[in-house]
C-alpha cells in the first residue's frame, strides 16, 4: 500500500465524478437548504439593512419612504422565520434530514482537513474511496430518503474510521485557532465598523427613547484605539454639529454616554433663554407642543409620564426635536459661555433639563463644564435596530416594557 505525497482536493475528486444531472440536483438542494434555513430571513434583513443605512445617512429625506419599506420587509421576514421554525418543529422528517445532512457536511470537512494535514500518511486509494462513498451520501440526501441517508452517512463514518484512524481527532490547536479567528473578526468589526449601544436613560428624549438599541458607526470618524483613546486615522470626516455620538465619558471613564454635538473646536457656546447661541448666532428653535408627554423611567424602574414642552431645533442643517421642562425658569437665563478646546466637542442631551452633559461636567448642577476629546468618541449613532421600551408588544407582561415595533429602523436625527 502506497501513500499520497501531495494534499488531495476532495472537492475536485467529487466534482469529477458528478454527472450534469447530479450537479443540478445538488445545486437545487443547496438553494433549498439555504432558503429554508432559520438564518435565511435574518441574512436577508441584514443584506437589505446595509444599503438602507447608506441611503438614510446620505439622503436623509429618503427615510420617509425607506423606513416604512424596511419595516414591512422586516415584519415579513419575522413571520417567515416563525413559519420556518414551526415547520421545522412539526416535521420529524425534515428534522432527521437536516441532522443527517449536517453530519455528512461535518464528515466531508473532516476528510478535507485530514487530507490537507497528513497527505503522506494515508492509503493511496483513500481519496477515491471517500469520494465514492460521499457521492452515495449526496445522492441519498438529494432523494430525501431518511433511512437510506442514515445508512450511507454511517457507512461514510465507518470508512473514515478505517482510513483515518487517529488522524480523525482534531488537535487542540485547531480548536483554539478557530475560536481565536472568530473572536478576532468580532473584535475587528466592533472596533472599526459597527457596535450596538442601548439607550439607558431619558436624556435624549424624544429623539431616542429608553430601551432603544442603536447601531453606532465607528468608521465615519476614524479608527479609535480603545483604552488609550487615540484616533490615529480619520477616514470620512470629523464630528459635525448636530451629530448624535456615543462616547466614553471623560470624567467617569468606565461609562459610555450618548449626546448631541452642539459645539466644535474653537466654538463659543451660550444657552440664552433656552436657545443655543453658537459664536453669537442663535440657532433656530420653534415650539411644537406645550403639552407633550414623554415616557421616562424612575430609578426604581417604574415608567412615569413626564410632561414637557417640545421644540424643533436646527443646528446647522440638522433639524431635530428637543424637550424642555415646562417649569424651566424664563427671562434672561444664561448658561455659559463655554469655549470648546481644540480636539474636543461640546455635547448636550435633547432632553435639556434632564441631561448630565457638557454644561455640568457630566455630573450635575454646580460642576464645571467638561468637553469630549475626539479620542473618547466611539462613533455616530445611525439607526434604531431594536427597541424594548414603554408600551409595545407584550408590555402587559413586563411592567409596561414591550417590543416597540414602530421604533424599528428609526433613523437617528
Amino acid at each position: 500500500m502506497t501513500a499520497a505525497t501531495t494534499p488531495v482536493k476532495l472537492g475536485e475528486a467529487l466534482s469529477a465524478r458528478r454527472t450534469p444531472e447530479q450537479l443540478r440536483a445538488r445545486r437545487v438542494l443547496m438553494w433549498r437548504q439555504l432558503l429554508t434555513s432559520l438564518w435565511a430571513p435574518l441574512t436577508l434583513v441584514g443584506l437589505l439593512f446595509i444599503p438602507y443605512l447608506f441611503l438614510i445617512e446620505n439622503i436623509p429625506s429618503s427615510a420617509s419612504w425607506a423606513k416604512p419599506a424596511m419595516q414591512f420587509f422586516g415584519a415579513a421576514m419575522f413571520f417567515s422565520w416563525v413559519g420556518l421554525l414551526g415547520w421545522r418543529l412539526a416535521s420529524k422528517r425534515e428534522q432527521a434530514l437536516r441532522k443527517l445532512r449536517h453530519e455528512a457536511r461535518e464528515l466531508f470537512h473532516e476528510a478535507e482537513r485530514v487530507f490537507e494535514k497528513v497527505p503522506g500518511k494515508l492509503p493511496a486509494n483513500a481519496a477515491e474511496r471517500i469520494a465514492e462513498q460521499a457521492l452515495r451520501v449526496e445522492e441519498a440526501s438529494v432523494a430525501g430518503e431518511v433511512p437510506r441517508l442514515e445508512k450511507e452517512v454511517r457507512a461514510l463514518d465507518k470508512l473514515h474510521e478505517d482510513l483515518f484512524g487517529a488522524h480523525r481527532k482534531q488537535s487542540g490547536w485547531d480548536t483554539v485557532s478557530g475560536f481565536a479567528k472568530a473572536l478576532a473578526i468580532a473584535l475587528l468589526i466592533r472596533t472599526i465598523f459597527i457596535e450596538p449601544y442601548r439607550i439607558p436613560s431619558g436624556s435624549m428624549l424624544p429623539t431616542l427613547e429608553i430601551g432603544d438599541q442603536v447601531f453606532v458607526n465607528k468608521f465615519v470618524y476614524g479608527v479609535r484605539i480603545p483604552f488609550i483613546n487615540k484616533v490615529p486615522l480619520q477616514f470620512v470626516r470629523a464630528p459635525a454639529r448636530g451629530d448624535v455620538i456615543v462616547f466614553n465619558n471623560p470624567i467617569e471613564t468606565d461609562k459610555d454616554f450618548i449626546k448631541r454635538v452642539v459645539g466644535l473646536p474653537g466654538d463659543r457656546i451660550e444657552v440664552v433663554d433656552e436657545v443655543i447661541h453658537v459664536n453669537g448666532v442663535p440657532q433656530e428653535r420653534t415650539l411644537v407642543s406645550n403639552d407633550f408627554i414623554a415616557r421616562n423611567l424612575s430609578p426604581r424602574g417604574d415608567w412615569f409620564d413626564d410632561p414637557s414642552a417640545r421644540y424643533e431645533e436646527r443646528l446647522d442643517n440638522v433639524v431635530h426635536a428637543v424637550l424642555q421642562d415646562p417649569n424651566h425658569p424664563h427671562g434672561h437665563i444664561t448658561e455659559g459661555p463655554f469655549v470648546v478646546p481644540e480636539g474636543h466637542v461640546f455635547v448636550m442631551g435633547d432632553n435639556r433639563d434632564n441631561s448630565s452633559d457638557s454644561r455640568v461636567g457630566f455630573v450635575g448642577m454646580g460642576h464645571p463644564p467638561a468637553y469630549v476629546p475626539y479620542g473618547n468618541i466611539k462613533g455616530k449613532a445611525m439607526v434604531v435596530w431594536l427597541s424594548l421600551g414603554y408600551g409595545g408588544l407584550l408590555s402587559g407582561l413586563f411592567d409596561g416594557t414591550g417590543l416597540r415595533l414602530d421604533r424599528f429602523f428609526e433613523p437617528v436625527r
